[in-house]
């Protein structure tokens, strides 16, 4: 029974991790609009989520050893992978962030986390009437 559960709602935590995801690398980008030479990124959501759900991430790059006895690592960019932002508009001190698209990619991702949560909401509150009979 739990398995079916967690089948049920595997979709809308991945689709709620990338999202969450996205929106620290967007707060990222506007907490760093002062800083010379940093640049933007962000990723294409629908294509992390189509790899998220078909059980591949960009994530956790295993490092290729020579010997036994080396130490693993990866080399871990979050579960989706981060391109870099094409700037509409070149800044004297090599910063690509544009707060205008900033803003706009952040409201529109809190938007859609906001709709990802109502609608789990929504579904466990289904569930619990299921359960209660009520």
């Amino acid at each position: 029974m739990v398995s079916k559960l967690d089948n049920a709602f595997a979709f809308q935590q991945q689709a709620l991790g990338l999202r969450t995801h996205r929106m620290q690398i967007l707060a990222g980008n506007i907490a760093n609009a002062d800083t010379p030479n940093f640049k933007a990124r962000d990723f294409d959501f629908s294509s992390a989520l189509k790899e998220a759900v078909a059980g591949r991430s960009a994530g956790n790059l295993a490092m290729a050893t020579t010997t036994a006895r080396h130490l693993t690592g990866s080399l871990d960019d979050g579960p989706a992978h981060l391109m870099y932002r094409t700037p509409s508009q070149g800044s004297v001190d090599g910063n690509t962030v544009d707060m205008d698209i900033e803003r706009a990619q952040f409201s529109e991702n809190a938007i859609q986390l906001e709709a990802g949560v109502r609608f789990i909401t929504g579904k466990f509150k289904t569930l619990m009437t299921a359960i209660q009979g009520q």
